[in-house]
């Protein structure tokens, strides 16, 4: 089984700017690198194969939705996106409407675009303990711009929905999982993360 993130504390005096972050992220691209608010750098392992291909089935849902919809683009889990907590996170698959991307200079969107997505959907790994991404799903649901969160825990077949101002929502072993208040018509098909 594969080991939890990897988590690095910074003393204050040695906290890294955005822009050593991203030069950091870049030097080690072969990792997945998260920073928390407090600083906090979290290296997680890589996704045993079938949970990537778990993954990977939601992002082509997701994709194949955003082509037809046309309103917004999808972003893959390599995307880091820099919360104003100044956490920079990265989930398993994310959406943006387009006139909120189209607000970032290009050299904004080259980097960790300082935004948060509209939509996020984050995938429990067998070695993920769900409290932690709970918890990240809490700071994800304070931001600015998001507007739905699924957090799926394939271990145990639920999915937690997570909604602005509202307290979060847990399905049982759902077949599907709509996100149409938000994504007109987008649908997840839980057979293909199951």
């Amino acid at each position: 089984m594969l080991s939890s993130p990897l988590v690095i504390q910074i003393p204050p005096s040695m906290q890294m700017t955005d822009e050593q972050f991203f030069e950091f992220c870049q030097i080690n691209r072969d990792l997945r690198i998260e920073r928390n608010q407090l600083g906090e750098i979290s290296i997680m392992p890589p996704t045993g194969g079938t949970t990537g291909n778990r993954e990977f089935n939601i992002a082509v849902q997701l994709g194949v939705w955003t082509e037809q919809d046309g309103t917004g683009i999808a972003f893959s889990s390599s995307t880091g996106f820099k919360l104003s907590t100044g956490a920079e996170r990265s989930p398993d698959a994310a959406w943006i409407k387009l006139e909120r991307w189209n607000t970032l200079s290009p050299q904004q969107q080259e980097r960790f675009p300082a935004i948060c997505p509209d939509f996020i959907v984050e995938l429990r790994s067998p070695s993920d303990n769900l409290q932690p991404l709970k918890d990240k799903m809490a700071e994800y649901i304070k931001e600015p711009g998001i507007q739905l969160g699924f957090l799926i825990d394939r271990k145990h077949r639920q999915v937690y929905i997570y909604r602005p101002g509202q307290p979060e929502e847990c399905l049982e072993n759902p077949d599907t999982v709509s996100a149409d208040s938000i994504l007109p018509g987008f649908v997840l098909n839980m057979s293909k993360v199951w």
